[in-house]
């Protein structure tokens, strides 16, 4: 292995088509080859990245893994052109632009799934993503490679309200469509005779699983919900955006507030660095670029839409690795306190 190479684990948000950001980062940091994963911790469109990402490097190495994604993303607009409910038809395009918040498509959507449930809704439970992801991933080579990272994705549970964490052993199609289950949109997922939403209610990502179950001490966490919006929300739907924005980061928050008052400890010697492990938080992100995008775009499977989000990851990964590479293994390349705390 090159001596340049390093250990990190990745936490990966979620956030429906936004999630094609993450696909842009971690393609290219597939295409650098100096970064090695052991472990990622992911949520909703982030642990289908996670799943794809591990399966492609597990058969292909990360030409297998860019490929995989790849594949995976063009799917998933071919599904939305079939099947997808939400589309913004060319003249509300020529009005409006790309944001699909003003589609009559998508309001009529939103006005249906705040008076009827998946359950009247959708009562066959249709779901395009599990014959997609099934197709992609072979989840049980997937379960027993161990040439593959470790994986720790997050689900909410519906009767306790609690987080659950799946590993690799338990990998499945189930697994990643639980973590990712909207519950205005999808049925709870069944597994083990629990019921799951999605996972960012309680974990977008979960930082705990990299801390207690990984060697390396870096994560980089890949954004996908902006942290700061400058812009006060003052009309309905600019409201609901940050509403979501806020409710999907407080998990996050909360945990690296812990992190940030824990190695604030070890550095004044209050705690013991060799009983505590002092995380090295990395973080990547367009704060400014996705708070330009609505709530509703996370719904848009159009192609260049997907692809002008993959190639805005690839950028800022690109930005990241000329400046923050070197801190890994030394040091936090952002500031905690002025981040989080």
């Amino acid at each position: 292995m090159d001596r340049d190479t390093k250990f990190v684990n990745l936490a990966l948000q979620g956030g429906g088509a936004h999630g094609a950001f993450a696909w842009g980062v971690l393609d290219k940091l597939l295409e650098d080859g100096r970064i090695r994963v052991e472990a990622i911790s992911a949520t909703s469109a982030g642990a289908m990245n996670a799943a794809v990402f591990a399966h492609g490097l597990s058969i292909g190495g990360c030409d297998g893994a860019r490929a995989k994604l790849d594949e995976f993303w063009r799917a998933i607009s071919r599904a939305g052109d079939l099947y997808s409910p939400v589309r913004t038809l060319p003249w509300e395009r020529w009005f409006a632009g790309t944001d699909m918040a003003f589609s009559l498509s998508y309001q009529t959507f939103e006005a249906a799934t705040r008076t009827f449930s998946p359950y009247q809704l959708n009562p066959w439970d249709f779901n395009p993503l599990r014959d997609i992801l099934e197709r992609v991933v072979d989840f049980d080579h997937l379960c027993q490679c161990p040439k593959a990272p470790r994986l720790f994705l997050s689900a909410t549970n519906v009767r306790t309200g609690k987080i659950k964490i799946f590993g690799n052993a338990c990998m499945s199609a189930d697994v990643v469509l639980a973590s990712a289950c909207l519950p205005y949109i999808f049925k709870a997922v069944a597994i083990e005779g629990e019921h799951y939403w999605d996972g960012g209610y309680m974990g977008n990502p979960a930082i705990f699983p990299l801390i207690y179950n990984c060697t390396s001490r870096d994560v980089v966490i890949i954004h996908v919900n902006p942290l700061r919006r400058e812009k006060l929300p003052t009309t309905a739907p600019e409201i609901f955006d940050r509403v979501n924005e806020i409710s999907f980061n407080s998990s996050l928050m909360r945990e690296m507030r812990a992190i940030s008052f824990v190695t604030r400890l070890i550095d004044e010697g209050a705690l013991d660095g060799e009983k505590f492990k002092r995380m090295l938080i990395h973080s990547i992100r367009d704060d400014e670029e996705m708070a330009r995008l609505s709530v509703a775009s996370k719904l848009d499977p159009n192609w260049e839409f997907l692809c002008r989000l993959r190639d805005l990851g690839r950028l800022r990964a690109e930005e990241w690795l000329a400046t923050s590479y070197t801190d890994i293994g030394r040091r936090s390349s952002i500031d905690l306190t002025e981040m989080f705390a």
